[in-house]
C-alpha cells in the first residue's frame, strides 16, 4: 500500500504585516495624497521589504482600493422575511455605518480617488461595489418572490440610485433635512408604485 505524502502548507502570511501595510497606505495617503504616494514610502513606513507588498498586490491603486475597504465598515443583508423590515435594518445599519465621521471621511476619500484615478475606479467598482451591490439586491429579489415588489423591477438600478444619492448626500447636505430621513423618503418614493406596502 502506498502512502502518500501530504505537502505542507507554505508559512503563512502574517496578520500583523498586512495590517501594517494597510495602516501605512492609510496614514501615507492622508498626509501626501495620491501621487504623493509610493510602494516604497509604503514599505519604509510598514517596516517591511518592497517585495512583501509587491507579493500581495499588482499595483498601488489595488493596495489603496483594499486599504480603505478594510478601513469601511461593511453592511449585514438581514433576511426578515418582509422587504420593509428589511429595508428598514439596512437604512438603519447604513446610517449608523456610512454617516458617521469615519463612513464620511472614507466615502469621500472614495469619490475623490475614483474621479481623478481610472485604475483605482476600475479596480474598487469590479472588487468592492459590483459584490456589494450583488449582495443588497438580493433583498429585492426575495421580494419579487414572496410578490411583495413587481417582476420587472431592477434591483440593481435601485442600488445605484440609492448609492448615489447617498454620496451626493454626503458631499451636499440636504437643506430641508437630515440625510437619513432623507434617504428614507427617497427611497419610499422611488419604490411607489412597484411595491405592496403594508398598511400601518
Amino acid at each position: 500500500m502506498t502512502q502518500t505524502t501530504k505537502s505542507s502548507p507554505g508559512r503563512p502570511r502574517s496578520i500583523e504585516v498586512h495590517q501594517a501595510i494597510l495602516q501605512a497606505t492609510l496614514d501615507l495617503l492622508a498626509e501626501f495624497g495620491y501621487q504623493g504616494l509610493s510602494i516604497e514610502a509604503i514599505a519604509a513606513r510598514a517596516g517591511v521589504g518592497k517585495a512583501t507588498i509587491y507579493r500581495r498586490y499588482n499595483s498601488k491603486e489595488e493596495l489603496i482600493a483594499e486599504a480603505i475597504e478594510c478601513n469601511r465598515p461593511q453592511l449585514t443583508i438581514p433576511d426578515t422575511g418582509s422587504l420593509w423590515t428589511d429595508l428598514e435594518e439596512v437604512h438603519k445599519q447604513a446610517a449608523e455605518l456610512d454617516l458617521s465621521p469615519l463612513g464620511r471621511q472614507t466615502i469621500a476619500m472614495i469619490i475623490s480617488l475614483a474621479s481623478t484615478i481610472p485604475q483605482f475606479a476600475e479596480i474598487y467598482w469590479k472588487k468592492y461595489v459590483i459584490p456589494r451591490r450583488k449582495a443588497a439586491s438580493i433583498i429585492f429579489k426575495r421580494a419579487k418572490a414572496r410578490g411583495e415588489m413587481s417582476p420587472d423591477v431592477d434591483p440593481d438600478l435601485i442600488c445605484d440610485l440609492m448609492t448615489g444619492l447617498l454620496f451626493k448626500s454626503i458631499l451636499f447636505q440636504p437643506e430641508t433635512e437630515e440625510i437619513k430621513s432623507y434617504m428614507r423618503r427617497a427611497l419610499d418614493f422611488l419604490l411607489q408604485g412597484v411595491t405592496s406596502k403594508p398598511s400601518q
